[in-house]
């Protein structure tokens, strides 16, 4: 692990760091796969799935034989349902926006960087935190997936600092890898969805247990 200093701004990965959005990520891919007629997934299945976008996602979920036509309908259904259906379930990790709340007093800068489609990300923002994190990306043509750095970069510039000035925190072994790809310091946090030997093998530069953790690194 390495010294600890302050930052000028808190980027976040959202699902399984910010939001337990797992509920919804079940219902809503079910949705999808069964508007073609294939079979549902349950939820530790889907677990399995989450991390490396929504597209990855479905790319797991479908059946084997599914043609590439399919595919790409589940996706785009996924993508509609998400809008109406995706945050009926979803809940904060408790204690996340007091730690929001006084990072952004502190005058830390707060960014939300996912592998969720972006137009599913700003929804989850507006809806969750939308007087705490200004700056949000997903998935995109100009934002490729975790672990590219492309999006923290953009994140950093948006908020109008020096990338080695942010912190990065997720819950998966690509977000740690995207963070030190930007040039950053990543954190892990432990109460997410991937396996912990796997995300302690991508070496965080910190790790963290609790959310209010986070404002360590905050300049008392």
């Amino acid at each position: 692990m390495s010294e600890q200093r302050t930052y000028k701004a808190f980027i976040f990965d959202l699902d399984g760091t910010l939001l337990h959005t797992l509920p919804d990520l079940v219902n809503v891919t079910n949705k999808a796969l069964a508007d073609q007629g294939f079979p549902p997934h349950t939820p530790e299945e889907i677990l399995t799935y989450v991390g490396d976008g929504a597209a990855r996602l479905i790319a797991q979920a479908v059946p084997a034989d599914a043609t590439p036509e399919q595919a790409e309908r589940v996706f785009q259904n996924f993508k509609n349902f998400y809008h109406d259906f995706g945050i009926i379930y979803t809940t904060e990790f408790e204690g996340i926006t007091a730690a929001l709340e006084q990072a952004k007093e502190a005058g830390v800068g707060l960014a939300i960087l996912s592998n969720k489609f972006e137009q599913g990300v700003l929804d989850v923002r507006d809806r969750f935190f939308p007087d705490l994190i200004e700056v949000a990306h997903g998935e995109s043509d100009a934002v490729p997936r975790k672990p590219d750095p492309t999006g923290l970069l953009l994140c950093a510039s948006e908020l109008g600092v020096a990338p080695e000035e942010c912190l990065f925190f997720g819950d998966s072994a690509s977000d740690m890898q995207a963070a030190h790809n930007a040039g950053m310091q990543a954190v892990a946090v432990t109460w997410g969805y991937q396996p912990q030997e796997r995300l302690m093998a991508a070496a965080p530069d910190h790790v963290i247990e609790k959310p209010v953790d986070m404002l360590r690194f905050i300049e008392q």
